[in-house]
């Protein structure tokens, strides 16, 4: 089911951060050792009421910047091609500016819900200005204040009238596989690659009408899902040369994705910006594959040093297999799909409990947990309590006495028992008595 999507839009310093932050609320289930994930809030999944959506924020220009340059003419751009419904913020204390009826000219040409949120309505003097944005020529205009806490129940219901039935739809059972990565890594090459195998069958199904194209492939006589995230085939230039904001389709692409391929240029390096992708489909629970690209351009080092070098700049996810082709020449390519498959099959590995329960009992038996004021951690009972990724919970004595390094030791030992290379885990820890 493909949920609703909401942008903030507006020109710097009228308050699109503090809006978004409002509607998102506090952050969950951050992983703190994973670059980027507690940095990066451009986009998140939320909800209002019973209904979840995608909330986009275009914020981050230099507030000094005083002309509409043309950084926030893109994001603005992008925010409106990603977005079903568009907040467009203004700042009800200065009133309306040039910039932002260049905002509004944008907005204009799109077919899309725009709100208008006049922020800042905190005097007298601001509330009198209100009835001059109704010149920038739209339908829905609604006060608000972060300071006093107004208008946000009124602006949320205006945007909950745009969310359609969100009815679980009866699910697609391929396995689906998303190809991400920073701008120019080869994505395109891979997935023309992929798609061009001897042994793969392409047939073209209806994506979005945006940026992101789903196609099916046959591979060995079963059907995938590859997501194409290198896309957005009009003005795609001129998004990609902003960084920061490719990653919002790679965010995209991981939400719906079971297992994300995750691109490295060899001829470039592993730079910081792959670790913070690979994060976020850690963080959203998704199978890990890394893909080095470009391989035959590489003549200075070999495979067991590269991966070495693979190892230790991502160690957050030493579970993830790594595979090096030439998307260009095809060399190797015939390696990845078998990780693909394997991958698949770890991502939704379910496991008997008393097999759980028998190696997590040795686990703790090689290694008693220290006493923490004369009280220890006891682990009564395991079982698996979910798939994609697996998660097992643990009943324990006191789950405050469950030190990280522990839980990594578990988590460790769980690895070898099992074969879940590719996918996260995730260990849940429960009081024996029912607290959680």
């Amino acid at each position: 089911m493909k949920l609703p999507t909401v942008a903030l839009v507006g020109r710097p310093n009228v308050g699109k951060s503090t809006l978004f932050n409002k509607i998102a609320g506090e952050r969950i289930a951050i992983i703190e050792d994973i670059p980027g994930v507690t940095r990066d809030r451009l986009y998140q999944e939320t909800s209002y009421l019973d209904k979840h959506f995608y909330l986009i924020d275009t914020g981050g220009i230099d507030e000094t910047e005083e002309i509409f340059n043309k950084e926030i003419k893109i994001q603005a751009e992008l925010a409106i091609e990603e977005a079903d419904v568009v907040i467009f913020i203004v700042d009800g204390k200065e009133g309306l500016t040039s910039n932002d009826f260049i905002v509004r000219d944008l907005l204009r040409k799109s077919k899309k819900k725009i709100i208008v949120a006049i922020n800042k309505i905190d005097t007298k003097e601001a509330q009198e200005n209100i009835y001059d944005f109704y010149e920038l020529g739209f339908d829905t205009y609604i006060p608000i204040s972060s300071i006093h806490n107004t208008g946000f129940i009124e602006l949320m219901d205006e945007v909950y009238k745009e969310f359609k039935d969100q009815t679980e739809l009866a699910p697609d059972e391929r396995l689906k596989f998303s190809i991400i990565g920073r701008p120019n890594v080869g994505k395109s090459s891979l997935m023309n690659a992929l798609l061009n195998e001897e042994r793969v069958v392409v047939s073209n199904i209806a994506g979005t009408t945006r940026d992101i194209v789903d196609s099916t492939l046959k591979y060995h006589g079963k059907d995938y899902i590859l997501i194409d995230t290198a896309g957005m085939r009009k003005k795609g230039k001129i998004f990609e040369s902003i960084e920061k904001y490719s990653l919002l389709r790679s965010l995209r692409a991981i939400d719906k994705s079971d297992i994300c391929l995750v691109v490295i240029n060899a001829e470039e390096g592993i730079k910081e910006h792959d670790k913070h992708i690979a994060g976020y489909a850690i963080e959203r629970g998704k199978g890990l594959i890394f893909v080095v690209n470009k391989w035959d351009t590489v003549t200075d080092t070999t495979i067991k040093d590269y991966e070495k070098l693979m190892r230790a700049e991502f160690q957050f996810a030493k579970y993830a297999p790594i595979v090096f082709l030439s998307a260009l020449t095809k060399k190797r390519i015939h390696t990845l799909m078998p990780e693909v498959v394997k991958v698949g099959e770890n991502i939704k590995r379910e496991i008997k409990t008393s097999v759980l329960n028998e190696v997590i009992l040795e686990a703790y038996q090689l290694n008693i947990p220290p006493s923490y004021k004369g009280k220890r951690l006891k682990i009564y009972f395991s079982h698996q309590t979910g798939t994609c990724p697996p998660k097992f919970t643990l009943r324990v004595n006191n789950k405050g006495l469950v030190h990280f390094s522990y839980e990594r030791y578990l988590e460790n030992k769980i690895r070898e028992a099992f074969d879940l290379e590719g996918t996260p885990i995730i260990l849940q820890f429960k009081n024996r008595n029912g607290d959680e």
